[in-house]
């Protein structure tokens, strides 16, 4: 799953839906370029990451679809809740990017928003979708693993 927050590091949104979808290969860490009113909508958690992605283009990088509602105390500016917010990669991060991308077919999705000393972070995972096969075998996984912690706290009860 997600990793653990690390110290001095706040989770402000989470893709769950990414992990049930999609095999994540590699993860990478980005900075976004935001709006005022975006940054304090993010720290208020007023974001959603479920459809979001991210592209690769002209050696840039793009995060898509990512929802940041509108800033309870705004005045009369107010963002646009899904425009394309360019992600801070270094130019080493973009090429190995846009080769896997291009040439092994895989997925650019975020994970989780976060703060890390103060600025809002992505981390972005290279992912390869799953196969209806693989989910029923995670699945499954997932329902022994309850049982069985179940199973051992009922007979550490008795």
């Amino acid at each position: 799953m997600s990793k653990p927050v690390a110290e001095g590091e706040k989770n402000l949104a989470t893709n769950a839906r990414a992990f049930h979808l999609y095999h994540i290969v590699d993860r990478f860490e980005a900075g976004l370029v935001l709006l005022g009113s975006e940054v304090k909508a993010i720290r208020e958690a007023a974001s959603n990451l479920r459809d979001a992605y991210a592209t690769v283009r002209d050696g840039e990088a793009f995060l898509m679809n990512c929802h940041v509602g509108v800033y309870s105390h705004t005045g009369y500016t107010a963002h646009d809740p899904l425009r394309p917010r360019k992600l801070l990669l270094t130019r080493r991060e973009l090429h190995k990017l846009e080769s896997k991308l291009t040439l092994k077919g895989l997925t650019l999705v975020p994970l989780r928003l976060y703060t890390k000393k103060g600025k809002i972070k992505v981390e972005l995972g290279l992912a390869e979708g799953k196969k209806l096969h693989d989910k029923r075998e995670d699945s499954k996984r997932k329902d022994a693993d309850r049982e069985m912690a179940k199973a051992i706290k009922h007979r550490n009860r008795d």
